[in-house]
Formats: structure tokens, C-alpha cells, sequence
């Protein structure tokens, strides 16, 4: 199983600040990473969560089946401990995924907590770069 993890207010996208992330919505991100997986001949579960306590507990399960997560923590990624802590529990591969370029972006995201403890990063690719993580643990 690849995990598909997505932190506070992806559940918002269309909404969200289109010019940065664009119109799709979540539904429209779940469909894709679905069909990416499926096509790869993987199983996927995606799931969204503003609340830091459900994180953990995915991360923490991940954890325990040794599964492969790709991860969108959003503004956790700049300073959320608790977040990165569990993440450097995972035993699978964890790509850690931003829709947007955060280095190009305010000061204080260009630099994320998680980073340190995955496999790859992959950030300003849009929606594709959830399709290109699930790809590179597919293989």
C-alpha cells in the first residue's frame, strides 16, 4: 500500500489561493493519484486532514506496515516536529510533495522539517508531482 497524505487546507483546493495552486480541486487530486496508481499497478489510499493528531496517527500506521507514504504536509512542513518526527519512524520510501515551488515563495517556507528525513522531494510541479512520486516508488 502507498499512502497519499495531505496536511492542512489541501482539502481546499480550487479554492485556495487559485493563482498558486490552481483551480482543480481535491476531488480532481484524488482522481489523479488514484489513476496514477492504477495505471502503475499499485494500490493507493489518499486522505486529507486539518488535524495535526490524524497525521500522526496515518504516519504511525504507515510506520507499523512499512508502507511507502507521499507526503504533502503543507505549512507543517515549516515547522511542525511532531510531523517530521513521525515521518523519520517510516520504514518505506516517503516522498515529500509541494504543489507549489515553496523556495520561491515567502521566506519562511523555504526551508521544511521534513526534508531531512525523506527519500526525495519533489515541489512546484503542480498535481503531476504527486504522479511523478508515485512513479519513482512504483519503481
Amino acid at each position: 500500500m502507498i499512502y497519499v497524505l495531505n496536511g492542512p487546507n489541501l482539502g481546499r483546493l480550487g479554492l485556495r489561493e487559485p493563482g498558486i495552486y490552481g483551480s482543480s480541486t481535491y476531488a480532481d487530486l484524488v482522481d489523479l493519484c488514484k489513476t496514477a496508481a492504477a495505471d502503475l499497478g499499485v494500490p493507493v489510499e489518499v486522505r486529507q486532514t486539518d488535524a495535526e493528531h490524524e497525521m500522526l496517527g496515518w504516519l504511525h500506521q504507515a510506520a507499523d506496515e512499512g508502507a511507502d507514504v507521499v507526503l504533502n504536509p503543507g505549512a507543517w512542513s515549516h515547522y511542525n516536529y511532531a510531523v517530521r518526527d513521525a515521518c523519520a519512524m517510516l520504514r518505506g520510501k516517503l516522498v515529500e510533495v509541494h504543489i507549489s515551488n515553496i523556495h520561491a515563495r515567502e521566506e519562511f517556507r523555504h526551508h521544511s522539517v521534513i526534508s531531512a528525513v525523506a527519500t526525495g522531494v519533489i515541489a512546484g510541479l503542480g498535481f503531476d508531482g504527486y504522479r511523478r512520486a508515485l512513479e519513482h516508488i512504483a519503481r
